[in-house]
């Protein structure tokens, strides 16, 4: 008898000290729950769940359903739909329950329970958006996996390491640089993140060599990491400024995602500053992602005002930030989370949602809108863009359909990797490059291109000068270059193939306002004023450049090199450049337009950049004199240095030329020498 009281007071004993170790463990999940740390609180609500008795009921159904929404929000779906299960058998968890459930079947793949899950929670709560949108997925993600898409899908061994890695975007002018977000070892700190219990994110990427194959992946060395999570990476049109999301740290309250900037200055990112989104201070703001044209920052957040969940939202970039802040809507926002906008060159928005139709988790869409209606036209990218796993974060290789993505596919700890994706297309492109004539890039340039289909651009010119549109096929394009302190050029496309890609090559060659621009290949009759018919061409190209350039007036000069008496070359050099002028004359250019100037040797060339960059003997800034010449040692260098000083060149005088002599007329509908404008607005 003794030893059976004995017994049974043991086994109280034990249920008691169950007792207090399972309430103590719920109260330290509950600390890490409330700041946001759910891989903590599911370890505590793990071991709380451990030591309840099997007999209480009640609260083994509260800990699993505790324990459930933490693996929920760290993506580890098979432990999440185990603890739904229990919390369901042990009537825990609120109405959510089997919808919740139902979710992480669909991620896990389990269409047919997931579509099982789904209906019964709709028997409880009929038309319920999420249930609805859930039951359309996943009886149709089935068919999707059965009819892929053209995509070639690959994961990328080189860009993924041990943890995670997500969120590729590509930068630079040749798109040559991957920047990502990664936890794994070399990002700063060394402590784990209650949150998914890896290192905090930083900002890594990789760079192609000349061979161009991408280089392992190095950390951005900038005070744009900490030791706090950073991500989820965008960049301004022209490279210059950096936007990304950090969530700092405080241990008494709730992390709060922000979103910060920081700009290129030389080879590095300076220290970065907080985007003033909004003043309000218990909201997130996370995944930037600004427009091809520069003009907005898209973002994501749990604002009030939205459509529920994570909605995608919008504001104009300009000097304070604040104010004008504008929901994209109910076509693209749900009742679920729509997360990591993204764009095409195009202007095609993409983004990731659980809150429409899809294959599990979150799947990318693609969203069209109509420039009439403003109506947005949503298409899921299907299998094998997406998957049963959350799939996000897509990057384009410019105008190309092409590039990465990041995917928890297949990854039963929930962690992300870069996938690379392509796929095939006819499309047709022309590539141009906007420099200063005889010079460099210009990338202050704009090019405007209009087309007989309706066409009207205004494209800025990358820091290289260059830039690549997309055309169509059976469209006359005309496309005008211009830059500030230079005259405009013009060219012309007609794109007649659509069967197979082709990309077109054209150069915008500028002359300058302030400087003398060489006229190449005009040649003349030995010790002669007469042009010889080789010229014509080169002479055409200036007659094309000043009737495109209506309102300015130049000098055209002769030059000569040293050799002859300086009488003669004076003479010489004169004759010659009327004969230009002559030339441009019968050509219909206004002769009070031309001024004929000959210098024979008084000014001889000096040297510029590109110049020595031919002839490496030579510096630029130096003037080559007969002195200088003659000093030097090699005939063939003191014969390029006589060509380089026998020149035709000409120089602008007055860009005002005709502008005031009929001002009740109607104004020239072509931008002046100086004009930066559209050329179609008068």
């Amino acid at each position: 008898m003794r030893k059976t009281r004995l017994f049974a007071y043991a086994c109280i004993a034990t249920l008691l000290l169950q007792a207090c170790g399972a309430d103590s463990y719920m109260k330290k999940g509950d600390a890490f729950l409330a700041v946001g740390e759910y891989f903590d609180a599911a370890a505590e609500y793990k071991k709380a769940y451990q030591h309840t008795p099997v007999k209480d009921k009640p609260k083994r159904g509260e800990r699993a359903w505790k324990m459930a929404e933490c693996y929920r929000r760290i993506n580890y779906n098979a432990k999440a739909i185990a603890a739904y299960q229990n919390a369901i058998r042990f009537g825990a968890g609120d109405s959510t329950a089997v919808l919740r459930l139902a979710q992480m079947q669909h991620k896990q793949g389990d269409y047919k329970n997931a579509v099982k899950n789904y209906q019964a929670f709709l028997d409880s709560f009929p038309n319920h958006p999420l249930g609805v949108t859930g039951l359309r997925g996943a009886s149709q993600a089935k068919a999707w996996k059965e009819r892929p898409t053209l995509h070639t899908v690959k994961k990328d061994p080189l860009m993924n390491a041990r943890r995670s890695d997500l969120c590729p975007v590509l930068y630079g002018d040749d798109w040559d640089q991957l920047y990502l977000t990664s936890t794994r070892p070399q990002a700063t700190g060394d402590e784990i993140s209650g949150i998914t219990g890896t290192k905090n994110s930083d900002i890594f990427y990789s760079k192609k060599d000349e061979q161009g194959k991408w280089q392992p992946v190095e950390k951005v060395e900038s005070e744009v990491n900490s030791e706090f999570d950073e991500g989820t990476v965008c960049f301004s049109p022209d490279g210059k400024t950096m936007y990304f999301t950090r969530c700092t740290y405080d241990a008494q309250y709730p992390r709060y995602a922000q979103i910060y900037k920081s700009e290129r200055s030389d080879a590095s990112w300076s220290k970065p500053t907080i985007v003033p989104i909004s003043q309000d201070t218990l909201s997130n703001f996370a995944h930037p992602a600004v427009s091809p044209d520069g003009a907005w920052l898209y973002f994501v957040s749990d604002m009030p005002g939205g459509e529920g969940g994570l909605d995608i939202w919008r504001f104009p970039i300009n000097d304070n930030g604040l104010g004008g802040v504008e929901n994209l809507g109910p076509q693209i926002n749900s009742p679920g989370n729509e997360m990591f906008p993204t764009f095409r060159y195009n202007g095609d928005l993409y983004f990731s949602s659980d809150g429409h139709p899809g294959m599990g988790g979150l799947d990318l869409f693609c969203a069209k809108q109509d420039t009439v209606s403003n109506e947005w036209r949503i298409e899921n990218m299907k299998s094998p863009m997406n998957s049963a796993g959350d799939d996000f974060g897509m990057t384009f290789a410019g105008v190309h359909n092409r590039g990465f993505f990041s995917s928890n596919r297949g990854d039963a700890r929930g962690w992300d990797h870069i996938y690379s994706f392509e796929c095939p297309e006819v499309l047709q492109t022309v590539k141009g490059w906007v420099y200063e004539k005889d010079g460099y890039e210009l990338p202050e340039g704009l090019v405007y291109m209009v087309g007989d289909d309706g066409t009207n651009k205004k494209i800025s010119v990358r820091s290289d000068g260059s830039f690549v549109e997309v055309i169509r096929p059976h469209v006359r394009y005309v496309l005008l270059g211009t830059c500030k302190g230079y005259l405009n050029h013009k060219e012309e496309l007609q794109v007649d193939t659509s069967s197979v890609s082709r990309e077109y090559v054209l150069q915008f060659a500028l002359s300058s306002i302030t400087a003398p621009v060489l006229v190449r290949n005009v040649f003349y009759e030995f010790d002669r004023a007469d042009i010889t018919p080789e010229s014509s061409q080169a002479l055409d190209s200036l007659v094309d450049l000043l009737n495109l350039n209506p309102n300015i007036t130049i000098e055209l000069a002769s030059h000569c090199d040293y050799r002859g008496a300086d009488a003669y070359n004076l003479r010489l050099s004169q004759r010659r450049a009327e004969s230009v002028v002559r030339y441009l004359i019968d050509k219909g250019i206004a002769a009070d337009r031309l001024s004929p100037v000959g210098y024979g040797e008084e000014r001889p060339k000096v040297v510029t950049r590109k110049i020595a960059e031919r002839n490496p003997w030579l510096t630029q800034g130096d003037t080559l004199t007969e002195a200088f010449i003659t000093n030097l040692k090699d005939e063939t260098q003191q014969e390029v240095c006589n060509a380089l000083n026998r020149r035709t060149e000409f120089r602008v005088l007055r860009t005002t030329y005709g502008l005031f002599d009929h001002i009740t007329s109607t104004p020239n509908t072509t931008p002046n020498a100086q004009q930066h404008n559209n050329p179609n607005k008068e």
